[in-house]
């Protein structure tokens, strides 16, 4: 289970540089997707969508996908099943 963000090394001529790249988490919602900040580094994915599901009660039944690099944030996704069919 991860509780810290992931800890990236970027080849740079010749020395390595190590950077902490910032969690960001999304959902899709009427076919607009929303970006989500971390709100504690040290909480898993599973407790920062139980605390926006105060906000957002979709995630309430929400499956987490991730994480993933994308850009400059490790990314997850909040997958609804709300509103679809089959």
């Amino acid at each position: 289970m991860e509780k810290k963000p992931i800890d990236f090394i970027i080849k740079g001529g010749n020395m390595l540089k190590s950077d902490i790249l910032p969690r960001a988490f999304y959902f899709k919602q009427g076919g607009e997707e929303t970006r989500l900040a971390d709100p504690n580094t040290d909480w898993t994915a599973e407790q920062v969508m139980g605390f926006y599901s105060g906000t957002y009660p979709i995630l309430t039944n929400a499956k987490i996908e991730g994480p993933e690099i994308k850009g400059d944030e490790v990314r997850y996704s909040f997958m609804t099943t709300l509103g679809t069919k089959g």
